[in-house]
């Protein structure tokens, strides 16, 4: 067995045990445990770990029936190995007895010998019992949809009539989709290079410098990707520069700007800005921003700070736009980031209303009179969305709400009571977008 093949199967496993065990993020852990891996098995390692944090709850119930006893808990490697095991059967073209191979080869590299033959045993037992395993995971919500109860009965309870497309969209492979830099060239030439390249891609009608490739690929492969001709970037968050509707000669703020896709999207659509300001509170996220700055060739005020604290750094100008990408349960983008579902708590969700309520109070007197503050969030829950903005209009008689329009396309989301959602996948129509909300906000002239 290639050493290489191991590597993936136990790279893999050390990703899931410590999102599960330790709270870490995948985008957190991964990175390193790819520059350990073998470059031939750098994308089988990443396949493994999103795919099994995207099943975790399934295949660990079906784990659990195939185990005489519960694993110790110093034993949990063994358990994560088992994991990537019954994944490589269920979900991958991987021939099983590949699979089965190199994961106890991967068990034996532990050095736990009474391990071996248990892995043997599970993986073997799975294939002979297929379908009762596959039938009694159906029979309970958590393991049939792969999500915890918590956020099941939340989905039920927003939208009784799509939550079970949402968590079946959740469990999908996202699309990978494109944001052409016009500033160096047209869509329609991009798409010629793309195509030339041999990669397949289609328009979107939502996002007008969107482009949605047939197959994922590096981003090294891209053409221009090193020179900024093009960024990564769903056509949910692309919406966010566009509805902001940004003018020459305003004065803009990107609150909570990290990594800086929607930042540099705003400049790339409006380069006569008087100036652009992104505030991140985290320090280690900041670099992000400059980098992708620096790639496309753009600039702006980067201030690290609490956008809910402004007077430790706001110089008292007030803002004709502000985007405000507020912290949240990123209940929308599960199917990019399904270690979100291993992660995320209900408690979380107290915390994150709280952020956000503060986060919108304090961005209120920074906007100039007569301007707008558009609220997104990559959420599908209410309570940080519609509920949210009713709050905030509640307490601040000088808003108003203002309709969300894209110039092009008569209809895209859903109206609610207050702004639009945007439901993933294929819960939310053929545009097959991430879940995103969006708010627009304007803050009355004193003489209207």
């Amino acid at each position: 067995m290639p050493a290489e093949t191991v590597s993936a199967r136990t790279l893999a496993a050390k990703a899931v045990q410590q999102v599960v065990q330790e709270g870490r993020s995948l985008s957190q852990c991964l990175p390193a445990l790819l520059a350990q891996a073998a470059p031939i098995d750098r994308s089988l390692t990443q396949e493994l770990a999103y795919g099994v944090l995207r099943w975790h709850a399934r295949l660990q119930q079906q784990l659990q029936q195939l185990l005489s006893h519960p694993l110790k808990a110093k034993d949990q490697d063994i358990g994560c190995l088992l994991l990537v095991g019954l994944y490589q059967l269920i979900h991958t073209a991987i021939p099983p007895h590949a699979a089965v191979h190199a994961t106890v080869e991967a068990v034996r590299a532990t050095g736990k010998r009474w391990a071996v033959p248990l892995a043997n045993a599970v993986l073997r037992a799975y294939q002979r019992r297929q379908t009762e395993l596959e039938a009694r995971a159906d029979a309970q919500p958590t393991s049939r949809y792969a999500h915890p109860d918590w956020l099941i009965e939340m989905l039920r309870a927003d939208w009784p009539q799509d939550w079970q497309a949402i968590l079946t969209a959740n469990n999908e492979r996202p699309p990978f989709v494109l944001r052409v830099n016009t500033r160096q060239g047209e869509v329609a030439s991009y798409r010629a290079a793309l195509q030339a390249e041999g990669m397949q891609n289609t328009t979107l009608s939502v996002a007008e410098q969107a482009l949605r490739l047939d197959q994922p690929v590096a981003v090294e492969r891209l053409p221009g990707f090193a020179d900024g001709a093009v960024s990564v970037q769903d056509a949910a968050a692309q919406l966010a520069a566009q509805l902001l509707d940004v003018h020459a000669g305003m004065r803009v703020l990107d609150a909570c700007a990290a990594p800086g896709g929607k930042t540099s999207h705003i400049l790339e659509r409006s380069p006569e800005l008087a100036e652009l300001v992104a505030v991140e509170i985290d320090p280690a996220r900041v670099p992000r921003i400059e980098q992708n700055l620096q790639r496309l060739g753009l600039s702006a005020q980067i201030i690290i700070g609490d956008a809910s604290r402004p007077d430790s750094w706001w110089d008292g100008r007030q803002f004709e736009r502000i985007l405000l990408d507020a912290p949240c349960s990123a209940t929308g983008v599960i199917r990019r980031h399904p270690d979100i579902k291993s992660l995320r708590r209900t408690a979380d969700l107290e915390d994150l209303t709280v952020t956000q309520s503060d986060l919108l109070d304090a961005m209120w007197p920074l906007l100039a009179p007569g301007g707008m503050l558009l609220y997104a969030t990559c959420s599908v829950l209410r309570r940080e969305n519609e509920q949210q903005i009713e709050r905030f209009l509640q307490r601040h008689p000088d808003a108003q709400e203002a309709e969300l329009r894209v110039a092009w396309v008569v209809d895209w989301g859903r109206q609610v009571s207050h702004g639009r959602q945007i439901l993933p996948g294929a819960a939310g129509g053929d545009m097959d977008m991430d879940g995103f909300y969006y708010a627009s906000l304007i803050k009355r002239c004193e003489d209207s």
